[in-house]
């Protein structure tokens, strides 16, 4: 098993599943905890920012700060499938000039990828076995803030975690989910300079914006 933990992960974000993600998208929207934390940024304004949106899928964090005055946006996803999809979507919506697309895994390619203003993970921790390695390398390149959607501390998630993958062992399904302590990983945001300013939640997941003092 690699630092990513990733094994997998390109039958379960595959083209099927990103084309269900932009039809969503464009039929509703953001989802839930995407409107929560683009609520959270907003607060502290968006305009030429650059973003960093790591394991950004789609693209949806993107599209929704470049329309709202955003300058530059990078996307970093490990699922081809899904940057395929995000370049179609950034065409559709006329800012193709105004994003980078980069694959791979993040940690793995964090030597070439410049700070951000924002940068954010939405849904991403919770997909990665070495935390550790993904928040410490993506806080360390937040100019500004940092966003986190990650699962909270409560028991019912943590149960709910060790069935899904109990489900996926059974299945011989490789990919992995995760449930990491959001004290440790507030932990290791702050080792980089950066403390919890914002923070929204849901049942099952916890929406936080961190910044600079």
């Amino acid at each position: 098993m690699d630092a990513c933990g990733c094994e997998g992960f390109a039958t379960t974000f595959d083209r099927r599943t990103a084309e269900a993600d932009r039809d969503r998208y464009r039929r509703s929207g953001p989802d839930a905890t995407t409107r929560m934390l683009l609520g959270l940024i907003r607060r502290y304004g968006v305009a030429a920012s650059t973003i960093l949106d790591i394991g950004g899928g789609i693209g949806v964090i993107d599209l929704e700060l470049l329309h709202e005055g955003a300058g530059h946006a990078v996307l970093v996803d490990a699922s081809e499938a899904f940057l395929t999809v995000a370049r179609e979507e950034a065409r559709r919506a006329n800012v193709l000039d105004r994003i980078e697309f980069v694959g791979g895994d993040f940690v793995h390619e964090a030597a070439e990828i410049d700070s951000a203003d924002i940068v954010t993970l939405h849904r991403v921790v919770c997909c990665y076995r070495d935390a550790e390695a993904l928040v410490s390398l993506s806080s360390a390149r937040a100019g500004t803030l940092y966003g986190l959607v990650l699962p909270r501390d409560r028991w019912f998630v943590r149960l709910g975690v060790r069935l899904i993958n109990l489900k996926r062992r059974v299945l011989r399904q490789a990919f992995r989910v995760y449930a990491h302590p959001n004290a440790w990983i507030d932990r290791i945001v702050a080792a980089n300079g950066l403390k919890p300013r914002y923070e929204a939640t849901t049942a099952v997941w916890r929406v936080a914006v961190y910044d600079r003092a």
